[in-house]
């Protein structure tokens, strides 16, 4: 038996809408691009969105677009995955880590006030795994020291907490729509936001920093372009926002799918002796993005080898990232530093989550999670 660590929800659907923008005429961004645009702040109840080529893009432009740059210092998670902090480098900025809460892995607010320096600009809180942080607790530390908040929602399209969604408190929210997120174009991302001067410079910095792009040569209205900022090559293109388009009306119906297949994982693994996993939060709403379990430090590669063997796909979502050979020589890292999150991430195995998963592959990997 063999059990992918994830399948694509692509159907019949997304085919023909990707086909209905081939035979037409512009390929990179248009009119696909803005409809998703449309489309994707209308579902996030926000105001604004822009299309990218991945969430790492949207982090980048969020944290230049609010003028964070060298000298700067931006506080976030070792939970997370390394384009979190990498965003910030790439700024000119150095990324400031604080631990995370035992029971969810999300930044603990408690442990952000103690990192603030006077060269602090920005709080980046991961919405990890689903789930989002604690963002009205994040919102007050932020107002306090006149702090931007960048959100990485990557995992966490669907997310809420205490009635708020991604982005609705936060500077900016950025999103992934990479290979195995809950939608995807393979490769893309957005950013999403209320602030209408933010959208539209993050706009221009995807395109090179132009003051037009592409598809404004076809309005019948030609004016000559200008260069207003030093930019980027980022921007989403027809073929990404035609793929995405279909899948975001179906985004419920799949997230349903999602919520039936977590609770079916955690009925079958709860009375298995020595596995966690992180808990869900009262008042909040997770995306169920991953289905991570947490199990003894000393035997997680062994049973994510045996898994292996067994024909079930899993992943390590994340080691804590300041452990890493260039974080520890960079920066100086030591083990010992943010104890939970190193704690964490060194037990943490994900298991397959995704809507096309029968009952039987979950059955299977529960079954072989007792024997190992």
């Amino acid at each position: 038996m063999r059990i992918e660590f994830y399948k694509h929800n692509i159907g019949e659907e997304e085919k023909q809408k990707v086909l209905e923008c081939l035979d037409g005429i512009f390929l990179t961004t248009g009119s696909y691009v803005k409809e998703f645009e449309q489309d994707f702040a209308r579902y996030l109840k926000l105001k604004y969105a822009v299309g990218l080529t991945s969430c790492t893009a949207a982090l980048h432009l969020s944290l230049l677009a609010l003028d964070i740059g060298s000298g700067d210092e931006v506080i976030t998670t070792p939970m997370t995955f390394i384009a979190t902090a990498t965003g910030i480098m790439h700024t000119g900025a150095r990324p400031v880590f604080v631990d995370v809460e035992p029971d969810t892995a999300l930044i603990d607010p408690c442990k952000i006030e103690s990192a603030i320096t006077e060269k602090t600009k920005a709080i980046i809180p991961v919405h990890l795994y689903g789930q989002m942080c604690a963002m009205n607790k994040i919102k007050i530390i932020a107002d306090k020291y006149d702090l931007k908040i960048i959100e990485d929602a990557a995992h966490c399209i669907e997310g809420e907490r205490d009635r708020i969604r991604p982005g609705q408190l936060g500077d900016v929210a950025c999103f992934s729509f990479y290979a195995t997120k809950n939608i995807t174009s393979g490769e893309g991302g957005a950013i999403a936001t209320n602030n209408k001067e933010l959208a539209e410079k993050i706009m221009m910095l995807r395109q090179h920093g132009m003051s037009k792009e592409a598809a404004d040569r076809y309005s019948g209205n030609y004016q000559h372009w200008d260069m207003i900022e030093c930019g980027w090559k980022y921007n989403m293109d027809n073929i990404q926002a035609s793929l995405l388009l279909p899948q975001l009306k179906k985004i419920e119906k799949n997230y349903e799918a999602r919520r039936i297949i977590y609770n079916k994982y955690i009925k079958g693994i709860k009375n298995i002796p020595g596995i966690d996993y992180p808990k869900i939060v009262t008042n909040s709403r997770s995306a169920f993005h991953l289905f991570t379990i947490w199990v003894d430090q000393d035997k997680r590669d062994y049973i994510v080898q045996e898994l292996g063997r067994k024909g079930i796909g899993v992943a390590v979502n994340y080691r804590a990232i300041h452990l890493l050979k260039y974080f520890r020589e960079r920066f100086g890292y030591k083990s010992g530093i943010f104890p939970l999150a190193e704690i964490i991430g060194d037990s943490t195995i994900s298991l397959p989550i995704y809507p096309k998963i029968s009952d039987q592959d979950i059955e299977f990997a529960v079954q072989t999670l007792k024997k190992i």
